[in-house]
């Protein structure tokens, strides 16, 4: 199965020379899940748009340091994309930016929340059980980066996850996509990183000592949300198979 990565946040540069960019975070993460995948980058926030939205299997937006409401050019193909694939059967996963755009080219609402920062590892409750989820869980720890949040769910959007600082964590829409507004793909090595770079001026001081606490002596669940990703993506396109024997 080929996944289209629509990469949408570069890498700081003073985190570049360190870290790999999101989409080989991404490739490396769904790769926990002992599936095998084929990926193919596209640099959306640079102009490059995939022809068509039959070009890859399955497609993720990844995060970035951009707001959906700025509304920036190279959003606005990308809004398109959203909607084109909303109306087939193709999978769509959606990360911290990516699920706040889908919301957004689908008709919800997204702002810099008065709630400050989310940072650190978070725990999410479940609130409803998927197929491509396996075994019920309770709730997951994620690690999160966000200051912007959902506010307005679009009409076709159910909530399958969250937290009392994020409402709107986990969201899908129909069988075909979902997205989550923490970073599943992110390690702890990371995010450590981010909050020791940003702190007292990006992120304020108190803010960045408790995510840190947070992650003291806790790992995040990314193998689940690993196997979870891959078993959406993988289920999909089995039902995709089904449905074209069927007419064939």
């Amino acid at each position: 199965m080929k996944i289209g990565i629509l990469e949408a946040g570069l890498l700081r540069e003073e985190m570049a020379t360190r870290f790999d960019p999101y989409p080989i975070m991404f490739e490396r993460f769904l790769g926990l899940s002992g599936r095998t995948f084929e990926f193919q980058a596209f640099s959306v926030l640079c102009g490059e748009m995939p022809v068509s939205i039959y070009d890859c299997d399955g497609w993720l937006i990844t995060g970035s340091r951009h707001g959906v409401y700025e509304n920036l050019e190279w959003m606005v193909p990308l809004q398109d994309f959203i909607r084109e694939l909303a109306n087939t059967e193709l999978p769509l996963i959606g990360v911290c930016f990516g699920h706040q755009i889908i919301a957004q080219a689908l008709g919800g609402e997204v702002i810099k929340s008065d709630k400050g920062w989310g940072v650190g590892l978070h725990q999410y409750g479940i609130d409803q059980v998927h197929s491509w989820m396996g075994d019920e869980s309770q709730s997951v720890g994620i690690y999160a980066f966000h200051q912007d949040q959902v506010v307005t769910c679009p009409k076709s959007a159910k909530v399958f996850s969250s937290s009392e600082f994020c409402p709107f964590a986990g969201l899908s829409y129909g069988d075909s996509m979902i997205s989550v507004q923490a970073h599943p793909e992110f390690e702890e090595s990371y995010e450590t990183a981010l909050l020791e770079t940003y702190v007292g001026t990006v992120v304020p001081e108190d803010v960045t000592e408790a995510a840190l606490q947070s992650m003291y002596g806790n790992s995040a669940d990314t193998q689940i949300l690993a196997s979870w990703f891959a078993e959406f993506f993988m289920s999909r396109q089995s039902r995709l198979q089904s449905v074209q024997s069927r007419q064939a």
